[in-house]
C-alpha cells in the first residue's frame, strides 16, 4: 500500500511538472512522449485521474495528518 502510494504521488507531481511546461511553453511534453498516440495520451490521463483519486482516499482513510496539531 505504501509503494502504491508513492506511485501515486509520484504520478500527479510528473503530471503537474509537465502541465507546468506546458502552461508557460505551449510544449505538450505527454503529446510528444506519446507519439502523437491519442489512446496513450488518453490512458495517461486516465491512471492520473486514479492516482487523484486514490491520493484523496488514502488521506482520508490513512489520516496521515492526525497528530499534527
Amino acid at each position: 500500500m505504501k509503494a502504491t502510494c508513492y506511485a501515486c504521488v509520484a504520478n500527479l507531481i510528473i503530471l503537474g511538472i509537465f502541465g507546468g511546461i506546458f502552461a508557460f511553453t505551449g510544449f505538450d511534453v505527454i503529446r510528444f512522449l506519446s507519439f502523437g498516440s491519442e489512446t496513450a495520451y488518453r490512458i495517461f490521463y486516465a491512471t492520473c485521474a486514479i492516482s487523484a483519486l486514490f491520493t484523496v482516499y488514502s488521506l482520508i482513510v490513512f489520516k496521515p495528518f492526525k497528530g499534527l496539531k
